[in-house]
């Protein structure tokens, strides 16, 4: 397990839990057709925390290439192994869409809407309107980053004056779950909350590579905004948390 590794498997399991959980609700007769927006929510919230779990002892599961380069922005992640992380998450990214495909491939055969079967794989907006769509992404990813900047380790001071970290284990994955999660209820309905260019990139191009039966196009005209609007975001945090200081 390298941090290259880490990263395609956290992402693999981030874009297999949280298109999935999309494939269970939008495609035709899946037990969980028709299900609601907590549902989705919640589980790309667990989505995130299977990632971290599993990648996050070994290259601190950034999964996401606007993490990984506001971080290397804020002067805390060197740049020299940005390559190399972007890299693993966009090929994590696009294993996770393509095992999400084969296990719905019955579900997808039997949905007609292709707009459906698409947003199993990357998002859209509600309103298409590119300055409110872009303000969306550069907003959630912005509440993301400027979080993850200001995470503090569980701590205690001892007798004698000496503080000492917990080590927290699985458990330190909760709160960028709860983020993620509540990123999605507050400011998730108007694109679909990519908040990462791996999560949204990567699996369009699946979505044109695979032989979907009945597939709509890519959406290529909107797909620069899940990949420009998270990396403002995460500059912007990575601005305030510089100017701000720890």
């Amino acid at each position: 397990m390298t941090p290259f590794i880490a990263e395609i498997l956290g992402t693999a399991l981030l874009i297999l839990l949280g298109g999935g959980v999309v494939a269970n609700v939008n495609l035709n007769k899946t037990i969980g057709h028709g299900s609601d927006w907590i549902v989705v929510t919640t589980a790309w919230g667990l989505a995130v925390f299977a990632g971290v779990v599993v990648a996050g002892p070994y290259s601190g599961a950034h999964l996401n290439p606007a993490v990984t380069i506001g971080l290397a922005i804020g002067g805390l992640f060197p740049w020299a192994d940005v390559p190399t992380y972007i890299a693993g998450e966009f090929i994590g990214a696009m294993l996770g869409a393509f095992f999400v495909y084969q296990m719905y491939k019955s579900h997808f055969d039997a949905t007609e809407d292709g707009g459906a079967k698409r947003a199993v794989f990357c998002t859209a907006p509600a309103i298409p309107n590119t300055l409110r769509n872009l303000i969306s992404e550069i907003l959630g990813t912005f509440v993301l980053l400027i979080t993850v900047f200001y995470f503090a380790d569980a701590s205690f001071e001892t007798q004698a004056g000496a503080t000492t970290k917990v080590g927290l284990g699985a458990i330190g994955a909760i709160p960028v779950s709860f983020i993620v999660w509540g990123i999605g209820l507050s400011l998730g309905g108007t694109t679909g909350y990519a908040i990462n260019p791996a999560r949204d990139l990567g699996p369009r191009i699946v979505h044109a590579l695979l032989p979907i039966k009945g597939k709509t196009d890519n959406g290529w005209g909107y797909a620069w905004i899940p990949i420009v609007g998270p990396i403002i975001g995460a500059t912007i945090a990575a601005a305030v948390f510089l100017i701000l200081g720890k």
